[in-house]
């Protein structure tokens, strides 16, 4: 298995108004989908979809908590 493909930072950064797409919650991973499209989850959603999104070839930036 590979390591998540890490996408480069020409996207804005996510601020505390950007939200999960699944729950709702804090969004801490922007994930960008080879077909051009974008979703946001929360750390808990991000780990538990990682594997599938990177075997269909997402790009996945987490966003370090401070």
């Amino acid at each position: 298995m590979s390591a998540p493909t890490i996408a480069p930072s020409n996207r804005p950064t996510l601020t505390a108004h950007d939200h999960c797409d699944r729950c709702g919650a804090r969004a801490r991973v922007q994930v960008s989908l080879p077909c051009g499209g974008e979703l946001l989850f929360c750390a808990h959603h991000g780990r538990r979809y990682e594997v599938a999104l990177v075997e269909h070839g997402a790009d996945i930036r987490t966003i370090a908590t401070g």
